[in-house]
Parts: C-alpha cells; structure tokens; sequence
C-alpha cells in the first residue's frame, strides 16, 4: 500500500487537476459560444475555429485521463473502485459526456450541420456535470 500522506497529496492533485479541467471546458465552451454566434452572424471567427478544433481532442484526452487517475487513486487507497458513489458515477458520467461531445463533433460537416446543436447540449451538459463533480469532490476532501 502507498503512504496515507501521498494518498492525501494525491487527492489535492486529483482535485485540482480535475478543478483545472473544468475551467478548460468552460473556456472550450466560451470559444464554442463565440463560434455560434459569428456563425449566426454570418461571420465565422476562423481563429477561433481553429483553436477550438486544436484544443478540444487535446482536453477530452485529459479529462479522461482525470477520471481514471481518481479511479487508480481510490483503488490504491481503498482496494476498491466504490468509495464514493456518487463522485464515481459523476465522472462516469462525465467521460460518456466527453466521448459523445467528441464523437459528434466529428459528424459537423458544413455550415448548417445538424449536428451543431446535439454537440452544443452535450457541451452544456459537460460544464454542468464537471459543477456537480467539483462539488462532491470538495465533500470528499473535508
């Protein structure tokens, strides 16, 4: 088993790695929103397309990543994946929320897709599961 001291270091790392992702989403977000709007407009903000495509596969890895390093942390600690819940199925939820919003952002072909607007809830839904995540994880810590 690791030292209690490195688990409880651990889990501030885990939960400001994971703090850290929730703000890179919500900017990923913000970018989105920017796109839409110039869209709307009828002036797509290429710059910010291009950030936005570059980055995002980029931060979906890591919160995967995120995920499964909370997973190893509680089994290490605890020899089961279980602990908690709540906390555990949130990030559960929130990797299918990341695969999904990936997996249709690749279906986004042309100006008027159909699917601009499934990737646009699935993004809403992510910001709003990683709160949730953020929330509980705090509960856990103190």
């Amino acid at each position: 088993m690791i030292d209690k001291d490195i688990i409880a270091n651990l889990r501030l790392v885990h939960g400001s790695y994971n703090a850290l992702m929730m703000m890179l989403f919500i900017y990923q977000g913000w970018l989105g929103l920017r796109i839409r709007r110039g869209r709307i407009a009828g002036n797509p903000p290429l710059e910010i397309i291009k950030r936005h495509r570059k980055t995002g596969p980029v931060f979906a890895i890591m919160g995967v990543l995120g995920f499964f390093a909370g997973v190893t942390l509680i089994y290490l600690d605890y020899g089961r994946i279980l602990k908690y819940p709540p906390h555990f199925l949130t990030g559960l939820s929130i990797v299918f929320a990341i695969a999904a919003v990936f997996l249709i952002s690749r279906k986004i072909k042309g100006l008027d897709s159909e699917w601009r607007t499934p990737h646009f809830r699935r993004g809403i839904l992510l910001v709003c599961l990683y709160l949730v995540q953020v929330f509980l994880g705090i509960g856990i810590l103190f």
